[in-house]
């Protein structure tokens, strides 16, 4: 599996295919980390948060120790990048402990000091999709999955205790602050602060000095 997604726009009249190269998976063979490992007793397997970013959809994944009452993941995509979405692929044993997860955007190891892009608040163990396709439009270094179960009582289908169960976690979107659109082909407006703008849309976060609008252009 590479760290690169790929569209493919054919005209079956030629028999043309084109391939045009999307939003980079930044997470790839990323330093992860997460807040205990399962230990299992028979030898040759490891479960550390290395195994969600290693570009396999099947096991072993990254899990934790079962009966957490807290239980945290992330992934140190090396630099603050402009993220689009994130993919979070669950090793589906049980659901029940993965409802309620939430990810966190941040520019620290520190989820507090991030952005909450996603909290699980409605899934059950029926609709829960397995992979999670979570937008996440925001500029950060660490992405973040967390979840908890400390405030009883919980939804039906929640169990009493969670664990990490993370097969594959990718985060998609341009290495550069100063690239947007699908392929990352498209420059931010020089007029944009330090260059950095909205990966979709190109809008700027902030203005350099004397230029105001989305695209600080007046």
């Amino acid at each position: 599996m590479t760290g690169m997604v790929f569209v493919f726009y054919c005209n079956w009249a030629v028999l043309l295919c084109l391939s045009v190269q999307a939003y980079e998976n930044l997470a790839l063979h990323k330093p992860a980390w997460q807040s205990s490992t399962w230990r299992p007793s028979f030898p040759g397997l490891s479960y550390t948060a290395d195994r969600a970013v290693d570009g396999q959809y099947t096991g072993p994944c990254a899990e934790s120790g079962v009966g957490q009452t807290t239980v945290e993941w992330r992934v140190d995509l090396g630099a603050v990048k402009n993220i689009h979405h994130v993919l979070i692929n669950h090793n589906g044993w049980p659901s029940g402990w993965a409802l309620g997860f939430s990810v966190y955007i941040s520019n620290t190891t520190n989820k507090e000091d991030g952005v909450l892009c996603f909290r699980d608040t409605n899934y059950t163990r029926a609709t829960i999709p397995n992979p999670v396709n979570i937008t996440c439009p925001y500029h950060g270094r660490y992405v973040i999955y967390y979840n908890n179960r400390t405030h009883p009582p919980y939804p039906e289908g929640y169990r009493p205790y969670t664990v990490i169960g993370l097969c594959e976690v990718e985060v998609y979107g341009c290495r550069s602050l100063r690239n947007y659109g699908e392929n990352c082909s498209l420059e931010c407006p020089q007029t944009c602060q330090d260059g950095n703008c909205d990966i979709v849309e190109g809008t700027c976060l902030a203005c350099r000095p004397g230029f105001i609008g989305p695209r600080c252009m007046e």
